[in-house]
């Protein structure tokens, strides 16, 4: 979930940082760091964090009753 409590630290996600591309995070705190890393300065930022995507259906299993209303 986007906003659950305990949140693994990740440079990509933190307030603090800043993403340049190809893995790596400008921190205002430690300067170019890993996308995966993380410090004691690490402050969630959920508007960074990008949402799993969702499960796809296989079309064997729906069917016309699944989008009536009746």
């Amino acid at each position: 979930m986007l906003f659950r409590r305990n949140i693994e630290p990740s440079c990509s996600y933190c307030h603090f940082g800043q993403s340049i591309g190809f893995g790596e995070v400008v921190c205002k705190k430690r300067g170019i760091m890993s996308a995966e890393g993380n410090c004691e300065s690490f402050r969630y930022e959920p508007t960074k964090r990008e949402p799993e995507f969702a499960r796809s259906v296989k079309a064997a299993t729906v069917k016309p009753e699944d989008f009536s209303l009746v």
